[in-house]
C-alpha cells in the first residue's frame, strides 16, 4: 500500500513541476516568488479544510502540542523549501535542483536512523552512493547546457535541498510521535503554518515585486491554483507512504524517481538536450533505487 502513496505522490509532484518551471518566467523576482507561494498556500489550506469537512470528523482540527510543534517544523521547512525551488529552478537547469533535493535525502535517513532506529542494511548504503554518483554525473551535464553555478545559486540551492529535507523528516516524526493522527489534519495545520511564515515574508519582500500585466497574473494564478492541488496531493500520499515505508525506502525512492521523471519531463517539454551524460546519469539513479529496494 506504501508503495501505491508513493505512486500517487509522485505523479502529483511531477506535475507540480511542469507548472513550477512555467510559472518561472512570471516569477523570477523575490517578491513575485513569495506573492505566488503565499497564494499557493493559502489555497492548500482552503483544500485541506474543505477535505476535513467532506471525508474527516471536524474534531481532528482539533490539535495537539504535538501536532502543532511537528506542524510547525514542517510548515516553516515547507516555506523555504517553495520560495527556494521556485527562484532556483530559473537560474538552473531544472534537473539541478533535483540533484540537490538528493543530497537532502540525508536528512530524513539519519534523523530516522538516530530517533527511530530505523535500520539501514550495507547494500542500502551503497545504493545511496550509487545515487550520489548520479547526483555527481548530473552536475557534470547540468554545466554543458547552463553557465556554472554562481555562490547565491548554489547557496539557494544548499537551502533548498535542507529544506526539502527537514520537511521531509516531519512526515515520518507524524507517523511516529501520533501513529493514529489525521494525515489530512497534520498537513492542513502544515499549510497554515507555511502560509503565515509566507505571509510574514511577503510583507518584508512586496515592494521587490515588479508589477506584472493582467494576462501573466491570469496565468500565474491558473498554474497557481493547480499547484496548490498537486502540493496537498504530494504531501498527503507522501504522509501516509511514511506510515508504510522505512526511511530508507522511502525518500531515496522519492527523490530518484522523480529525479528520473524530471528528466524525462526536462527534455520532452522544456527541451533540455539530453546528452549521454544525462542518460548515463539515468540509468546510474536507476541502479541506485534497485539496489536499494531489492538487495
Amino acid at each position: 500500500m506504501g508503495y501505491l502513496f508513493l505512486l500517487i505522490s509522485l505523479f502529483a509532484g511531477t506535475l507540480k513541476g511542469y507548472c513550477g518551471k512555467k510559472t518561472s518566467g512570471y516569477t523570477g523576482s523575490i517578491g513575485n516568488a513569495v506573492f505566488a507561494n503565499t497564494i499557493r498556500m493559502f489555497l492548500c489550506v482552503l483544500i485541506g479544510f474543505v477535505l476535513i469537512l467532506a471525508t474527516e470528523d471536524p474534531h481532528v482540527l482539533i490539535p495537539s502540542p504535538t501536532l502543532l510543534l511537528i506542524s510547525a517544523l514542517s510548515g516553516v521547512s515547507s516555506a523555504v523549501f517553495v520560495v527556494t525551488w521556485l527562484i532556483s529552478v530559473k537560474r538552473s537547469a531544472y534537473m539541478m535542483l533535483d540533484i540537490f533535493l538528493m543530497l537532502g535525502v540525508l536528512i530524513p535517513l539519519t534523523a530516522s536512523s538516530i530517533f527511530f532506529s530505523e535500520p539501514i542494511k550495507p547494500t542500502q548504503w551503497v545504493g545511496i552512493g550509487v545515487l550520489f554518483i548520479a547526483v555527481v554525473i548530473m552536475y557534470s551535464y547540468n554545466n554543458t547546457i547552463k553557465t556554472k553555478l554562481t555562490l547565491p545559486s548554489l547557496v539557494l540551492l544548499l537551502i533548498c535541498g535542507a529544506a526539502n529535507g527537514v520537511a521531509d523528516f516531519s512526515q515520518k516524526l507524524f507517523t511516529r510521535c501520533i501513529p493514529n493522527g489525521s494525515a489530512m489534519a497534520f498537513n492542513f495545520y502544515t499549510y497554515v503554518f507555511a502560509a503565515l511564515v509566507l505571509l510574514v515574508a511577503y510583507a518584508a519582500t512586496r515592494k521587490m515585486a515588479p508589477n506584472t500585466g493582467k494576462s501573466d497574473q491570469k496565468k500565474i494564478l491558473v498554474y497557481v491554483f493547480i499547484m496548490a492541488l498537486c502540493l496537498f496531493a504530494n504531501s498527503y500520499f507522501k504522509t501516509l507512504a511514511a506510515g508504510y515505508l522505512s526511511a530508507v525506502l522511502l525518500y531515496p525512492l522519492s527523490q530518484g524517481c522523480a529525479f528520473i521523471l524530471s528528466a524525462i519531463m526536462s527534455a520532452v517539454l522544456f527541451k533540455e538536450k539530453l546528452t549521454h551524460k544525462a542518460v548515463i546519469g539515468m540509468i546510474t539513479a536507476f541502479a541506485g533505487l534497485l539496489i536499494i529496494n531489492l538487495l
